[in-house]
């Protein structure tokens, strides 16, 4: 399954945008303007990872106030939490590695999902379920963007979100695979500026970053 998204703008989560910001949410306050700021440097995609207990309150903050973000979880783990992301208006969802049972879940939210792999027979397995688009993580860790390119030939029916240690400088290089859609990262949200409710700072280190789909783009590779 490819995992449609309910927006008229585009067919899947990883054709929103070149780069899906990860967000670690300490203040539910913060949600809001940290949104916004994201959407209007042009990265209407957002992921909050589960990672804080202000994380379930920032989706629902972000999903009723912020219209034009795409607002989805992270760090998804078990059955409960896909239906406590989803009810909270989480629009899709992204979990580190995968189970039957929380594939099972993530597959009936009725929201996109993007499982997470780090090898090639976990890549088949999903295949084989169906499933054709995946969070690839620890990306750097797990091989970077050589092993990613490695796998475009035997297995090029399944694209990715590579994540994980992905920053300005390397984030080019996976956008040039054929099997990359997009990149989940957080350098364009740094914690001092968070922390000073500097929101132009990261409206602008957003824009940076939406700009990076560019240069795939100018090659010819659609996203």
């Amino acid at each position: 399954m490819t995992s449609p998204l309910p927006s008229p703008s585009a067919a899947s989560v990883l054709d929103l945008a070149p780069v899906v910001p990860v967000v670690v949410v300490s203040a539910a306050a913060d949600a809001v303007p940290l949104a916004r700021a994201l959407v209007a440097g042009g990265l209407p995609a957002i992921e909050v990872t589960l990672r804080t207990p202000a994380a379930l309150d920032a989706i629902r903050a972000i999903a009723a106030e912020v219209p034009s973000a795409v607002v989805g979880a992270g760090t998804v783990l078990t059955p409960e939490q896909v239906g406590a992301c989803t009810a909270a208006g989480a629009r899709f969802l992204v979990s580190p590695g995968w189970t039957q049972g929380l594939l099972a879940a993530m597959r009936g939210s009725g929201v996109p999902f993007l499982p997470g792999v780090s090898t090639a027979s976990e890549v088949v397995a999903l295949l084989e379920r169906g499933v054709r688009e995946m969070k690839f993580f620890p990306a750097q860790a797990a091989g970077g963007a050589a092993y990613l390119r490695s796998l475009a030939g035997p297995l090029p029916q399944a694209r990715f979100c590579p994540t994980g240690g992905i920053g300005p400088a390397t984030a080019p290089e996976y956008l040039s695979l054929p099997n990359v859609g997009c990149v989940g990262g957080s350098w364009m949200i740094p914690a001092d500026a968070v922390a000073a409710g500097d929101w132009a700072r990261i409206e602008e280190l957003a824009r940076a970053a939406a700009r990076l789909g560019e240069v795939r783009d100018a090659g010819g590779t659609c996203r």
